[in-house]
């Protein structure tokens, strides 16, 4: 039997991490991120793929594939698009995937810009404020979906 999979897609300047503004994104880089969800994942029966992109477009042209690929469940982190794209808004609502919002810091405690999410729109939950910690919790609620 092929395991479920969870598709992990991170937006602009995640690939940062680590050494961006630590004080808020923490110290864990996108690679530690990923190799621990995909440990996490393998403890869970699931195959985990992350993946990070600059650009809004790759993020809807991978939303459109995990769609034609029977993704179980996508984490998404979409950065600032988040409080941007009407096109990852669209694609989440197209798609019908279930969406799980993820931010290492919680949007709504900061600027004023961050406090919508076009993304949370759709997503069918969220996960903030808990560092990287987020995407290890945003996990075991896909695996229980």
């Amino acid at each position: 039997m092929a395991l479920r999979k969870i598709l992990v897609l991170n937006g602009p300047n995640l690939n940062l991490l680590g050494t961006r503004q630590p004080e808020i994104y923490g110290h864990d880089t996108l690679d530690d991120i990923a190799a621990r969800l995909t440990a996490q994942g393998e403890a869970l029966g699931l195959a985990v793929e992350c993946r990070q992109t600059n650009h809004e477009g790759v993020l809807v042209d991978w939303l459109h594939q995990a769609k034609r690929e029977g993704v179980h469940a996508v984490l998404l982190n979409a950065g600032a698009y988040t409080h941007t794209s009407i096109a990852l808004l669209d694609a989440i609502l197209a798609t019908e995937l279930k969406v799980i919002e993820v931010h290492l810091s919680d949007p709504e405690t900061r600027e004023p810009f961050r406090h919508l999410s076009y993304v949370g729109m759709a997503a069918i939950d969220c996960v903030k404020g808990l560092g990287a910690k987020s995407y290890e919790v945003a996990l075991e609620r896909a695996a229980a979906l």
